[in-house]
């Protein structure tokens, strides 16, 4: 008999498995929901089945050992060790015992129920309930715990509230677009995002559905943002009805072919399961040749959310109160290729930095001394255990050059973003040439005595522009501070200050195809306060700098950052990481904010014209080389994720 059940149920199996490439059942071209539910369930046992969750609170009180569970799927005791937990966890049809060997002991139970009554001081009963007054009590107290466990959770992840923003709504609302996520290189699945585009096919779970397993539907690309597209589930035709928008590197979405190869079911949604009578032939009609995800796009996404810097690794980093000099850092907290870097002399932990694992802020161990920049030593004797110096070569690499030749020289003027005011493209002066290409450069008019504000460039980087590059890009030049005769002229303080421009030749003119458009959408970090994220538009480009708004806030909060800035990520990128954004300012909290400074503001530890003064200095800010600038063909488009069909098979 056993082995006859055997072969019926591998049968059975064998049946189920025989769908076509898209996952349909045989025999389901009717589609309805009453007769698919039982092979559903079958299909997604896995997933409907609940189980006793491993954080749940434990109690023991007498000698025995309980548990609450959540209370979704229906309560139990065991009727041996009078463990309470969920129904369908439990052993054997009947659901009377916790575990096999609870069942098996049943028999010697009368006797396990008196010596607990002795114990109890209460005479021998039924064992029905001397065995159910303790859970009850127990019950009581763990769900007590249980509940104060939930609320600390829910307060630790409240600072991580990711979601709390709807991308798609404010999207759609402003009828804005948001920038491609092949614009950001250094975002999860920045290189290998090309094939993926409107009109692309793939497998969703299927929401507009009253079965109690989870189940899939097709739906389509409809509009891209980002991480985030808007998906029409295949069917509806042009009726937007139940469009909705979706993070395409969540788990749940997956390539089409996926349902037939894991054995997931395929249901259309209730509101369209009549529509055709045989939906099998619909879908081979409408899925052949059309595009779909990579086979390996789930595995490419983890694949990127990988990062090479760990907690407690030693890094160099920009001093937040000094900009001059850098400090000794460890990392803390890696989300996203973001670093939480806290200073290593900082006892409570509260004096940190938040920077990209890619920022030009942050250098191995030894860099400071190696091309001769200012470095605080830590007093920090004792060492805590873990950690290490990050590896050289996990940095960002900077271009090499070559000073032997016409070089920078002490004195030389130039243009370059204010890292106090990244609004302000300023008036500067290069104070002291470093090794590896490296300077230290000045805002004119509103340098410390002591220096302390010159902040550290490298020559390639795109933050800094030869004399003249404002004026013949039309943008707004900020002269030094009590300078008098304006409209300001290069040839003019030149001659008065007696001092030479930088020649143009030593500036990086390249400008990548990179893909910015005015107006797109995307999340960017305020650099005055870079642990917060915003959403931002951008609304100026010049060659490769980008003037970004941060939606909700005055155009004196705009910041200039390059187009190849590690600070900038396309929108979805903090719902995928974990990352909270910070919504649009609403109008009340900015009319609640105009008599003090916006947040975004903190005390300079020297005076200056600054509109803004958080000592945060980031090099990604803005190039835009007037003179000849050099267009390069971008890499974008050929970043090997190629398009994939839907072939129909034979």
């Amino acid at each position: 008999m056993e082995d006859t059940r055997d072969l019926a149920e591998r049968t059975s199996r064998s049946e189920r498995k025989r769908r076509d490439s898209f996952g349909m059942f045989d025999g389901y071209d009717s589609c309805s929901e009453e007769s698919t539910s039982s092979s559903s369930s079958e299909d997604s046992e896995d997933e409907v089945v609940p189980s006793i969750p491993a954080n749940l609170p434990i109690i023991k009180n007498n000698g025995q050992v309980y548990t609450y569970p959540d209370g979704k799927a229906g309560m139990a005791t065991c009727e041996m060790c009078g463990m309470v937990g969920v129904r369908d966890a439990f052993y054997s049809k009947t659901k009377r015992f916790c575990s096999v060997s609870c069942s098996r002991s049943y028999s010697s139970n009368s006797k396990k129920a008196s010596i607990l009554a002795r114990l109890q001081g209460k005479p021998p009963t039924k064992k029905a309930k001397v065995l159910q007054k303790q859970p009850l009590m127990a019950k009581l107290a763990a769900y007590a715990q249980y509940q104060a466990s939930q609320q600390n959770q829910a307060k630790s992840k409240a600072v991580v509230a990711a979601d709390s923003f709807d991308w798609g709504h404010y999207i759609c609302n402003n009828n804005t677009e948001g920038a491609p996520v092949s614009c950001f290189k250094h975002a999860p699945m920045g290189t290998c995002w090309g094939g993926i585009a409107e009109g692309v096919r793939l497998e969703v779970i299927n929401s507009d559905t009253n079965l109690p397993a989870k189940v899939y539907w097709i739906a389509e690309i409809i509009k891209l943002a980002g991480f985030k597209a808007l998906l029409r589930y295949e069917g509806f035709d042009s009726d937007n009805s139940k469009d909705f928008w979706c993070n395409l590197c969540i788990p749940e979405v997956h390539p089409v072919g996926w349902c037939a190869s894991s054995g997931k079911p395929l249901v259309p949604p209730k509101s369209i399961q009549h529509k055709y009578s045989n939906w099998k032939a619909f879908l081979v009609k409408r899925l052949t040749g059309a595009k779909t995800l990579p086979p390996d796009f789930s595995s490419k996404v983890q694949e990127n959310m990988q990062f090479p810097f760990k907690k407690l690794m030693r890094v160099e980093v920009v001093d937040k109160n000094y900009l001059c000099r850098t400090r000794v850092a460890l990392v803390e907290q890696v989300i996203g290729g973001r670093l939480r870097l806290v200073y290593e002399e900082s006892e409570d932990g509260s004096d940190d930095f938040w920077c990209h694992m890619y920022s030009p802020l942050i250098h191995n161990i030894g860099w400071s001394r190696s091309i001769g920049h200012r470095f605080k030593r830590s007093d920090v004797s004792k060492k805590l255990e873990g950690q290490r110096d990050a590896p050289p070569q996990i940095f960002q690499k900077v271009k090499d050059v070559d000073q032997c030749e016409e070089w920078f020289k002490d004195g030389m003027k130039l243009e370059a973003i204010d890292p106090l005011n990244l609004s302000a493209i300023c008036v500067a002066t290069v104070r002291k040439v470093l090794a590896d290409g490296y300077l230290m450069i000045g805002i004119d008019g509103s340098e410390a005595v002591d220096g302390s504000d010159w902040f550290c460039y490298h020559s390639a980087s795109p933050s800094i522009f030869p004399a003249g590059f404002c004026e013949i890009n039309d943008i707004e030049l900020t002269p030094p501070r009590g300078y008098t005769k304006l409209p300001f002229k290069w040839f003019d303080y030149l001659r008065e200050t007696g001092s030479v421009a930088a020649p143009v030749k030593l500036f990086n003119k390249d400008v990548p195809n990179h893909g910015f458009r005015q107006g797109m959408k995307l999340e960017a970090v305020d650099l005055m306060e870079p642990r917060l994220v915003c959403v931002a538009t951008v609304t100026r480009i010049v060659h490769r700098l980008l003037r970004i708004h941060f939606d909700g806030w005055e155009d004196e909060y705009d910041q200039w950052v390059d187009c190849e800035s590690p600070d900038l990520y396309p929108v979805g990128w903090c719902q995928l990481t974990g990352y909270q954004l910070q919504p649009p300012a609403a109008q009340s909290n900015r009319d609640a904010a105009a008599s003090v400074p916006k947040q975004k503001k903190k005390t300079p530890q020297y005076k200056g014209q600054k509109k803004k003064s958080t000592l945060r200095m980031k090099e990604e800010a803005a190039e835009a080389d007037d003179f000849t600038f050099s267009q390069t063909i971008s890499d974008q488009e050929s970043n090997g994720s190629g398009s994939y069909y839907i072939k129909q098979e034979p």
